[in-house]
């Protein structure tokens, strides 16, 4: 069988002519952009709700179920646009689910600042929750396609990165609009402005190679590999395309692919549950811990301590693994909070077992943009993604609803002792499920992860 120029060269970026290497930068950097900006954006309008919660519950006389139902929405909308935007992205490509689901997102930040009760606001955010959805399905596969073998990990985790600066910049725009009347709806409302700067930059981007490998374009993909010099065992690839055939949703439960459908969706679930839910009713929360009077110092700590969480964790995936990035922060942040539930009264206790907790909830985050892209061959990666994003927000969305009438039915207490149990459990999941697929080809990750993995 014939090889492509790239799968000639030893392990490592292949060398290329310099016209073709600028051509390929420029891809890459426009791509990389377009991706992190995306994922930025979902960072910014689940990190928003948390500063304007407040002041929108006055203004449209929230009750507590509809506050819950505002603050899970994007959450809940993850679950149908992750499946959907994935399903469409395997079956009709990368490229136009790459931009129609940046325009969803332009139109949804613009009609936030016209709501006037409870109940447009929830479906709206429902709607943009669905485009999260479609952002993760689709964003971070198409950069992982176009990555190189060496350096993946730490590429691809970056894109964790822009979602916590997002989420620690709506959280300062948030508070910056705290004191204006009616403020929340343009801090709400202004993430139409990033959506727009990364609308003009999806013109343009190409579509998958490994797409156009799975669907059998072989000629088209190698017209991508040749112009852009991209690092691809098409060999590996083809022979994964054999191996799965045109996989569909109902793959993802079948002997070959339940093992990956599971880890992903399981260990993803239980890192973003007690974030998502801590972080939108942090208020809340401290106010039960008698801490409320450092509720926005605290709101702010917190979301520069993930950031510095992810980025450490980006710069380490590539070097440590990735199971060890994984494994061992599931267990220490269940014993923070479980630290906190058991001395709620101990300021010290509160604000070291938080920060440990943030810190090395949000190093591991960082895998989130990396295994669950890793474990799926190509012809249901986007499937498989969607799905695992989706099962994660179920997770995080009712955890989110329930926690504000946890803490006035149960306490602060049974809630951190609760966000404790999810994150053992997915150190459990994590220990027996999660392969290593450091520095591998993505065709041979999917395959390590479908093998066995010793505790």
């Amino acid at each position: 069988m014939a090889m492509t120029p790239a799968t000639q060269q030893p392990p490592g970026t292949p060398e290329v002519p310099a016209d073709r290497d600028r051509e390929r930068r420029r891809l890459h950097t426009k791509l990389k952009l377009a991706t992190q900006i995306g994922e930025g954006i979902d960072g910014y309008i689940i990190g928003g709700i948390g500063m304007a919660m407040t002041a929108l519950t006055a203004d449209l006389h929230l009750s507590t179920l509809m506050e819950g139902l505002v603050g899970a929405s994007p959450l809940i909308g993850i679950f149908v646009g992750g499946p959907l935007f994935g399903r469409l992205a395997d079956r009709f490509g990368r490229r136009p689910v790459f931009l129609a689901d940046m325009l969803i997102f332009l139109v949804g930040s613009a009609l936030q600042f016209f709501v006037t009760d409870g109940l447009q606001l929830f479906l709206i955010r429902l709607l943009m929750g669905v485009a999260i959805g479609g952002e993760y399905a689709i964003g971070a596969p198409l950069l992982s396609e176009y990555a190189p073998r060496k350096g993946r990990g730490r590429l691809l985790a970056s894109l964790e990165i822009s979602w916590y600066v997002g989420y620690a910049l709506a959280t300062v725009v948030g508070a910056l609009f705290a004191d204006v009347d009616g403020g929340w709806r343009w801090s709400l409302a202004s993430s139409a402005v990033i959506a727009v700067v990364c609308v003009s930059l999806r013109g343009g981007i190409p579509e998958s190679a490994r797409w156009l490998l799975s669907k059998g374009r072989r000629e088209e993909a190698e017209a991508l590999i040749e112009r852009y010099g991209i690092e691809i065992d098409v060999d590996a690839e083809l022979d994964e395309r054999s191996a799965t055939g045109q996989a569909g949703f109902r793959s993802l439960f079948s002997k070959d692919h339940l093992r990956s459908t599971v880890f992903a969706s399981v260990f993803w679930a239980a890192l973003v549950l007690p974030y998502f839910a801590i972080g939108t009713f942090w208020t809340q929360v401290f106010d039960a811990l008698h801490m409320g009077d450092n509720a926005v110092a605290a709101l702010l700590v917190y979301s520069f301590t993930a950031v510095a969480g992810v980025t450490a964790g980006c710069l380490v995936v590539d070097r440590i693994g990735r199971r060890r990035l994984l494994i061992p922060p599931f267990w220490i942040t269940a014993a923070c909070l479980a630290l906190v539930a058991v001395w709620p009264h101990s300021t010290p206790v509160i604000v070291g077992g938080f920060v440990f907790f943030i810190f090395l909830n949000a190093a591991s985050s960082a895998l989130t943009a990396v295994y669950p892209l890793e474990v799926f061959p190509t012809s249901l990666r986007a499937t498989g993604v969607g799905f695992a994003t989706a099962m994660s927000r179920v997770g995080a969305a009712v955890g989110t609803f329930l926690l504000p009438m946890g803490l006035d039915r149960f306490g602060v207490e049974f809630v951190l002792l609760v966000g404790a149990g999810v994150l053992a459990l997915g150190g459990l999941v994590s220990q027996f499920l999660a392969p290593e697929t450091t520095d591998l080809d993505l065709a041979k990750a999917a395959r390590t992860a479908r093998g066995p993995v010793s505790g």
